[in-house]
C-alpha cells in the first residue's frame, strides 16, 4: 500500500481521558512524533475526541494533551461512545480520504483504543496498532486490580492477535510504523 493508503487515528488523548493514565508522557511524545512524521509524509490525520457530561465538548478535560494539535484541514470527530464508528461521520471522513489501512494511537487502551480497532476490522480496514501509543488507567473488576502497564500489555496482545480473512493486524511502535 502507498503512504496515501493510510489515515492515522489520534483518539482521545485529551486532558481529562489521560488522568491517572500509565505513561502519559510517553504515550504523547510517541503520538506527536507519530503525528510529525505522517504530516511529514503527507499521510492524512484524523481527531478523535470523546466527550460526556462529565467532560463537555469545550471543556477544559475535553481539550487535547498540550503539543498535539490538529492543523487546518485534519478531521475531527466528536464522539459520545467507546467506538469511534457510532453516531459519527468517520465513514464519510475515511471514505473521503481514500483510507485503506488505519494506524491507531490513543486513550483507553481497553475502551476506544480496543472498540475502534475491532469495529474498524469488521468494517473491513487493515488496522495497525501503535503498541507504545496507547495508554490506560489502572481499574479493578471483580476485585482484581489490573495495572494501566497491564491493560497496554494484553490491548497490544488481543489486537495484535485478531485475526479475520483478508484484513491483516499489526502491531508497530510509533518509529516503526510504515506510513
Amino acid at each position: 500500500m502507498t503512504r496515501s493508503d493510510s489515515v492515522v487515528l489520534v483518539i482521545d488523548l485529551q486532558l481529562g481521558v489521560l488522568d491517572g493514565c500509565f505513561d502519559v508522557a510517553g504515550v504523547v511524545a510517541h503520538a506527536g512524533a507519530l503525528v510529525a512524521r505522517a504530516r511529514r509524509k503527507g499521510v492524512p490525520l484524523a481527531w478523535v475526541q470523546h466527550e460526556e457530561a462529565e467532560m463537555p465538548y469545550g471543556s477544559a478535560g475535553w481539550q487535547l494533551m498540550p503539543g498535539l494539535v490538529p492543523a487546518p484541514g485534519e478531521a475531527i470527530i466528536r464522539k459520545t461512545c467507546c467506538d469511534a464508528f457510532v453516531d459519527t461521520p468517520l465513514h464519510d471522513v475515511l471514505k473521503s480520504l481514500d483510507a485503506k489501512r488505519l494506524v491507531l494511537a490513543g486513550a483507553q487502551s481497553d475502551y476506544c483504543i480496543r472498540t475502534t480497532a475491532q469495529r474498524a476490522v469488521i468494517e473491513g480496514y487493515p488496522v495497525v496498532l501503535v503498541s507504545d501509543a496507547h495508554t490506560a488507567a489502572d481499574a479493578v473488576f471483580g476485585g482484581v486490580a489490573i495495572s494501566g502497564e497491564q491493560i497496554v500489555a494484553h490491548t497490544n496482545r488481543s489486537i495484535g492477535g485478531l485475526a479475520c480473512p483478508q484484513v491483516t493486524v499489526d502491531l508497530a511502535t510509533h518509529d516503526a510504523v510504515m506510513l
